[in-house]
């Protein structure tokens, strides 16, 4: 085998290749800076007033990544709003149903269980509290 220099324009495709792929990775994070986030709180974290949480229905809080249900009045369930899917956060709740708006997964608002794929695992459990009339989720909540 002779091994001769690559050509320019070798060394420049597969420079631009590379970089797409770094660039496609960064996107695919929920922060775009290519490294997974948790899909869970990882400190306790307010999340305001429980009064705004609906009974019999559930709140999305995008930014802190949870899903908080109020399934009977005082009692609070949470979990993450990250779809086990393909990891988009979750952007609607309607007649008791969590929506992934990636590729359509539903999850039980009460439960955070798969009730349509393509997701195949529940959304995670996160510790939830109210406290004073306001809701603090994630660990030691």
């Amino acid at each position: 085998m002779s091994s001769q220099p690559a050509s320019r324009r070798t060394v420049l495709c597969r420079a631009a290749l590379a970089g797409a792929a770094g660039l496609g990775a960064a996107a695919c994070s929920p922060d775009g800076s290519g490294k997974k986030a948790s899909p869970t709180p990882t400190a306790p974290v307010e999340l305001g007033s429980a009064g705004v949480v609906p009974v019999g229905g559930a709140k999305i809080y995008r930014e802190q990544r949870v899903v908080v249900a109020q399934p009977a009045k005082g009692e609070f369930t949470a979990f993450s709003a990250v779809c086990t899917h393909a990891g988009c956060v979750v952007d609607t709740v309607e007649d008791g149903k969590i929506t992934c708006p990636c590729h359509g997964s539903q999850f039980d608002a009460r439960t955070g269980k798969v009730v349509q794929g393509p997701a195949e695992k529940p959304l995670p459990s996160v510790p939830v509290t109210a406290k004073g009339g306001r809701l603090v989720a994630g660990p030691d909540a």
